[in-house]
């Protein structure tokens, strides 16, 4: 990629000063911070990790996304117009895995579409990562009214499809977005901006990253810098530094 068309991409994120390096240090988190309950990478223990004595046949592709579209698990069938499996290359190193729809999503069948999807676009292509590179998926396939947070109902009915999509992409790294997949994925209640700069791992040791929600990026315009922070932290990890 050249530096034109990088820079064009960083200012696009509201970044002008950072140039990506072939080695990125994490970011440091703030002085006197409260502890987290989850254990880092450091300590060997897994924040999230597969129950040895439940045993799920893999899924095809196609059976996985007929019973998604077919799904009634939940009230939300109910109002949804469509619902959204997921989209991207499914041998991807990358997985991002979001919230839930929005209308547009609901309305397109994709997950991460309108001005959110767009940034997200730009941030993982910021990286070097086209968005078709990456497999994209969200903890719910089928969107809240209103847009409101899901419950936890709707979460543990959805929960095996998305388990059946990782396990079925096998992706090197994971990268949360927002703070419900961050923490729904890590079964926490602890905070987004505590969660952020460090490595957690998910189902059976795939490293997983945090960072901020593309919507909220938008409404905070400020916050871009610290999600590009998690982008260069998350490639580090990838690189396993």
């Amino acid at each position: 990629m050249d530096e034109q068309t990088r820079a064009e991409q960083l200012s696009t994120l509201g970044i002008d000063v950072y140039k990506l390096r072939g080695s990125v240090a994490p970011p440091v988190p703030p002085p006197n911070s409260t502890p987290l309950n989850i254990q880092s990478k450091s300590t060997q223990t897994p924040a999230v990790s597969t129950d040895p004595s439940v045993v799920v046949p893999l899924e095809s592709w196609d059976a996985l996304q007929a019973k998604v579209k077919s799904c009634t698990a939940c009230g939300l069938h109910a109002t949804r117009t469509q619902t959204v499996f997921g989209v991207g290359n499914r041998s991807a190193t990358w997985m991002v895995i979001g919230e839930a729809p929005g209308a547009d999503e609901d309305a397109q069948g994709e997950p991460f579409v309108g001005r959110a999807g767009k940034l997200l676009n730009e941030m993982l292509r910021a990286i070097g990562l086209p968005r078709e590179q990456v497999y994209i998926a969200n903890i719910l396939k089928c969107r809240p009214p209103n847009n409101r947070d899901p419950l936890p109902a709707e979460v543990e009915q959805c929960e095996p499809f998305l388990k059946q999509q990782v396990a079925l992409v096998k992706p090197k790294i994971i990268l949360a977005v927002g703070r419900i997949a961050a923490q729904n994925l890590l079964k926490t209640d602890i905070p987004i901006g505590k969660l952020r700069g460090r490595r957690f791992e998910y189902g059976d040791g795939i490293p997983l990253v945090v960072t901020y929600h593309p919507a909220y990026l938008l409404r905070s315009p400020t916050e871009k810098r610290k999600a590009w922070g998690d982008l260069l932290f998350a490639r580090s990890v990838m690189e396993g530094n």
